[in-house]
């Protein structure tokens, strides 16, 4: 039997990654002290990474498959097979950007401004390569933490820093000059293991179900039994990833009504459908969507 073994992302990720990975199928047990938790697949073995080291240790092969973001990929410009993009994070489903921060008072307006300044960044390397490429000779250090502290009390002229919804930025009295890049989190896997015939596949399956539950996120499934003569106005307000399933019932007078809706759609859905005769309505939630 072989053994495929994975990363998963300490710290932010961390939570996030174990529930993703749970409504795919796959259950993560660990205690707060454990970096190598229990996974109920005797094919795989879990190793807990943090997601700025992931990429070597895939590249290097110490992993076979991990998650971590593509800023941290291109950080150690690693050398890794990108599976699938799977756009999640702590917050929101969606893309964080890397930007350029500067003081609101400061007279910069654009990153040619910055020729010659000082930028505090964790992400030191492809700060370095992203102002090398365009000819601008910036001065670049890491910074350990509290990144926008320093650009407010001037102990730089600018940083580099992650955001999703650019709310600590403004909170500081800072503002966004220049977006370097959007980044998410993406399955990679090692070259040597992706052409190995079981590890692809048994890796295929891992990114399918992960997928199909980040597609379930935010979706529920609605049922119901509608009349006859309100079943075309009832389809009509059926949001729904393809036509809704409608079969006939024991009586010719009604039919079964199946779809896949927003959740925050369905308060108020639901009094449409009633309104339109449609009865016996359950909603469920959702694992995956494949």
């Amino acid at each position: 039997m072989g053994i495929l073994k994975l990363g998963i992302p300490k710290g932010s990720l961390e939570a996030y990654t174990v529930d993703l990975f749970k409504k795919a199928g796959w259950h993560i047990n660990y205690d707060s002290r454990s970096y190598f938790p229990d996974v109920d697949d005797e094919e795989i073995s879990c190793t807990l990474v943090r997601a700025q080291e992931m990429s070597r240790y895939v590249e290097d092969g110490t992993l076979d498959l991990g998650l971590t973001g593509k800023d941290w990929i291109m950080e150690n410009d690693s050398t890794v097979v990108v599976v699938d993009d799977l756009i999640y994070s702590k917050t929101s489903p969606r893309q964080a950007r890397w930007v350029l921060v500067v003081r609101e008072d400061s007279p910069y307006r654009s990153i040619e401004d910055m020729r010659g300044k000082k930028i505090s960044t964790e992400l030191v390397n492809f700060t370095k390569r992203y102002f090398q490429e365009r000819n601008i000779h910036v001065h670049v250090e890491f910074s350990w933490g509290a990144t926008e502290a320093k650009v407010v009390e001037g102990l730089v002229d600018a940083i580099v820093e992650v955001t999703e919804t650019g709310s600590t930025i403004r909170a500081n009295k800072l503002k966004i000059l220049h977006e370097l890049m959007k980044t998410n989190t993406q399955l990679i896997a090692n070259p040597s293991a992706w052409k190995d015939e079981w590890k692809r596949r048994k890796i295929e399956q891992i990114s399918m179900l992960l997928k199909g539950s980040l597609q379930a996120m935010g979706k529920v499934g609605l049922k119901m039994n509608v009349p006859k003569n309100g079943l075309d106005q009832v389809v009509k307000l059926l949001p729904s990833l393809k036509a809704p399933t409608i079969s006939g019932l024991f009586s010719d007078d009604w039919y079964a009504v199946e779809t896949v809706v927003s959740a925050g759609k369905v308060r108020d859905l639901i009094p449409l459908l009633r309104a339109e005769g449609a009865e016996g309505i359950i909603e469920y939630p959702l694992n995956k969507v494949i």
